[in-house]
């Protein structure tokens, strides 16, 4: 069987689809294809709150060449999930009735809980007994997680992401909120380390030269944006080989999860490079085949 995960996020959509292989009685998803283009409706929706004709046309290409691409791999089910900004997008449901009209294929606009719980289908693989703060960083939306024993404690969202904050969408009074958020529910639960997902810092993680799911240390993060920021664009592009779309929103990434560590007094973070496309491939497992097998790895 194979499972196809779609992912519109505010800075990039991501494609993945994955084999779904049983091994006496334990479900593992082998990755066989995955894209990622940088679409940026963050850009657009956090701006000036519509999503730009040249975007949608854009948008509406990539997801005919996906149709393709599932298609040839003879992908037996998909989800397709959007977050903050078609959420916050005016225009959002015009886009989504043309997609359909022109593809067949429906979007699913997922608020930050949802998107938390997807998220959680697949972090739980990566907790032990210790008590965890999860930070989840995308364009548009920041989502925190508590975890105790590997069970959710608390669950919170905030309009708050890489996009927004390179543009200044943001305020004090959201940071604040953040803060004192992170800070009562560190002391409630006695946190002791963070867990990160995002793919700003995967890379942070391998640019710090971290590997075999050691954790990265705060001060390891410090150092690593402290490198970038004395770099120009042109040479995180051409001398760290980071994508454009990368090389802006990793340092607004980094203080985003730099600040919530230090609020919550950690020194550590495990980065277990998985995200909302991975639970979305365990939804549809456990949408498709309820309780056949216990999912055991994700890759």
């Amino acid at each position: 069987m194979k499972l196809a995960a779609i992912d519109i996020g505010s800075n990039a959509v991501r494609c993945q689809i994955s084999s779904v292989l049983n091994q006496n009685g334990n479900v593992i998803f082998k990755k066989i294809e995955y894209i990622r283009y940088a679409i940026r409706f963050g850009e657009d929706v956090f701006n000036t709150g519509y999503i730009s004709e040249y975007k949608i046309e854009k948008f509406v290409k990539l997801l005919r060449a996906l149709q393709l691409l599932l298609d040839v791999h003879d992908v037996n089910h998909y989800m397709i999930c959007a977050t903050s900004a078609m959420r916050n997008s005016l225009n959002a449901p015009e886009i989504l009735e043309r997609v359909f009209q022109e593809t067949g294929m429906n979007i699913d606009v997922i608020d930050g809980v949802a998107e938390a719980e997807l998220i959680n289908k697949v972090i739980l693989n990566f907790l032990d007994e210790r008590n965890y703060l999860h930070i989840d960083v995308g364009g548009g939306s920041t989502e925190f997680n508590i975890y105790v024993n590997r069970e959710k404690m608390a669950s919170h969202s905030f309009e708050q992401g890489t996009i927004r904050h390179m543009h200044g969408h943001d305020s004090e009074e959201l940071w604040n909120n953040m803060r004192n958020w992170i800070e009562s529910n560190a002391r409630k639960y006695q946190l002791s380390r963070a867990i990160g997902t995002g793919g700003n810092i995967n890379k942070i993680y391998e640019i710090a030269g971290k590997a075999g799911g050691k954790p990265i240390f705060r001060k390891q993060i410090e150092e690593v944006a402290a490198q970038i920021a004395s770099m120009s664009m042109d040479e995180r592009i051409n001398g760290m080989l980071l994508n454009p779309d990368r090389a802006d929103v990793i340092l607004p990434a980094a203080e985003i999860y730099l600040s919530a560590m230090k609020w919550a007094k950690l020194e550590s973070m495990v980065v277990p490079a998985v995200g909302l496309k991975d639970g979305i491939l365990h939804a549809l497992y456990e949408r498709h085949h309820p309780g056949q097998f216990v999912i055991s790895d994700i890759n």
